[in-house]
């Protein structure tokens, strides 16, 4: 069984989703932790021409797990998962993420991992493109102020030189990037549920979402 929420940069997906799959006892999926991982393995190797690095992707060995309330990635081995959460890698993980070959791995990656368990898992075209048959959809959304205060609050934490308005702008340019990209562009799937977070506070749309699921798929948290 698949949950997923979609929806653009900082409207709240991924510490949602944690907390659903917290509550409910089910296994959370960070899609937009894979692209990362993917735009932290072409910055390490040093910008390599992209259509060279595309071509050796399906030799990497890509590794997810949700253990202690937290989601780790590995990377041939290593774990990268403090590695993927910097602002570098942020400005660049829109160029990796909008090329159909990095889409195309990260979307075969994790369709193969939710065969086995329950799992709800947030991104940007969760519903459209990679599950559309999911047993449940959310869109999530917020102003863009409220967004970026959102992920700076998150970004200050381990990266103090970081400015609220470049937060805001990287946003803005993530929202342009994934909503005009022409493989599986950011959009909200018509069987999706809409859930505007701005003004709420997190239990508020968590205690929102959560109804819905009991509702309609019969977990209980």
């Amino acid at each position: 069984m698949i949950i997923v929420i979609d929806g653009p940069a900082g409207s709240g997906k991924s510490s949602t989703a944690k907390a659903i799959a917290n509550r409910l006892n089910i296994q959370f999926l960070d899609s937009g932790a894979l692209y990362r991982a993917l735009t932290y393995l072409w910055l390490a190797a040093g910008k390599p021409d992209k259509a060279e690095f595309f071509e050796n992707l399906p030799e990497t060995v890509l590794q997810a797990e949700y253990r202690d309330q937290n989601f780790f990635v590995h990377l041939n081995g290593e774990d990268i998962t403090e590695n993927i959460r910097t602002q570098l890698v942020a400005n660049h993980v829109s160029e990796i993420a909008s090329h159909s070959q990095a889409r195309d791995f990260v979307n075969n990656f994790m369709r193969n991992l939710v065969k086995n368990d329950t799992y709800v898992a947030d991104g940007r075209d969760l519903g459209t493109a990679v599950f559309p048959d999911a047993d449940l959809k959310f869109y999530m959304d917020a102003s863009i102020d409220e967004r970026a205060k959102r992920r700076f609050k998150e970004m200050k934490q381990s990266n103090s030189s970081v400015t609220l308005e470049e937060v805001k702008e990287n946003i803005k340019a993530r929202d342009h990037t994934d909503q005009n990209r022409k493989k599986d562009p950011l959009k909200k799937a018509d069987d999706a549920i809409t859930i505007d977070t701005t003004g709420k506070t997190f239990e508020e749309q968590l205690n929102e979402m959560i109804a819905v699921i009991e509702e309609k798929l019969k977990l209980k948290s």
